[in-house]
């Protein structure tokens, strides 16, 4: 099957997709200050995606601290960043379909140790750009990301990886993790036509996360085999969404018992995937995170999330 960059008209598309991402990456860090409420700025940022002709290829989400991804505010959420707060945000965006995702972090205090952490995700990442290319081994990326993080004296975060993008689909082939695969998954090479999210995450944590908390981020994995429990102006949405995750808050306006029921019957089913907020065991942790979108071409790389 041709990967899907080589096809021009999904080139233009995944190149539009990876300009307002960045777009709206820039907004968010614009608006993430002390006392700021996260909802809020999440908010913003949507309303200024769809404003661009685009959709939301996952929710926006905003992460603080020892949370390292998938922090999604609920509606209503009072939540606001707080002095000090390492604040990541990761936004994903798409245009017909073609779908771009890029994530910056941002510290909110002057202590150089945490500064230093957000450099070393972004040093992480911009090894392994310098590092891809068609005919390169994934491994090859890895290694780059894993010795640009440690250079810093910190760790990656092992269990969480890059991915390959599509159209509908934000998680897919290849996996880019942060350090060389034993096991020979590594020794997959990147071939023109790929569209590939690297996304270092760097901690002075032991270096691995797990889930932990309530889900506000779904994705509907396969169809329900009946719609007994099911609201049909909810499921209207979700049906919509063509397979990428939604939030409680695109239900903006729907109540609240129809979406609750109804997210509650497609989990009993197996018709739905949680993704709750993954976390550092340690609230003492930080991670920092840093990603662009690739396309790797026959001659190279372009970035679409990058000026």
């Amino acid at each position: 099957m041709p990967h899907p960059a080589l096809d021009p008209d999904a080139l233009e598309k995944f190149r539009r997709a990876g300009v307002i991402a960045r777009q709206a990456r820039e907004l968010a860090i614009s608006r993430i200050l002390p006392g700021a409420k996260l909802a809020s700025v999440m908010a913003e940022v949507e309303a200024f995606i769809v404003s661009q002709g685009a959709g939301m290829a996952f929710p926006a989400q905003t992460s603080r601290n020892h949370i390292a991804a998938h922090y999604c505010p609920r509606p209503g959420d009072p939540t606001i960043y707080e002095p000090e707060d390492v604040v990541k945000v990761d936004i994903g965006v798409e245009v017909d379909g073609y779908v771009a995702d890029n994530a910056q972090t941002v510290y909110l205090g002057e202590k150089e140790k945490y500064h230093n952490m957000i450099q070393a995700s972004a040093d992480g990442l911009a090894a392994a750009i310098d590092a891809a290319g068609p005919g390169v081994e994934i491994n090859t990326i890895s290694a780059a990301i894993e010795a640009a993080i440690t250079a810093r004296g910190f760790r990656p975060v092992y269990n969480l990886t890059g991915h390959g993008v599509g159209r509908w689909i934000v998680h897919c082939a290849p996996q880019i993790p942060a350090t060389p695969d034993k096991w020979g998954r590594g020794k997959t090479k990147l071939e023109p036509g790929m569209v590939i999210a690297i996304e270092p995450f760097a901690t002075d944590g032991k270096g691995t996360v797990h889930e932990s908390g309530r889900s506000e981020i779904f994705a509907l994995q396969r169809q329900p085999r009946k719609m007994k429990g099911i609201d049909p102006a909810v499921w209207s949405v979700i049906e919509g969404m063509n397979g990428l995750p939604f939030a409680r808050r695109t239900f903006a306006g729907m109540p609240a018992d129809d979406v609750e029921d109804t997210l509650g019957r497609l989990k009993r089913t197996g018709a739905l995937m949680e993704f709750p907020p993954l976390v550092d065991p340690d609230p003492a942790v930080r991670v920092s995170q840093t990603e662009h979108t690739l396309i790797i071409h026959e001659e190279g790389v372009e970035v679409t999330t990058a000026e």
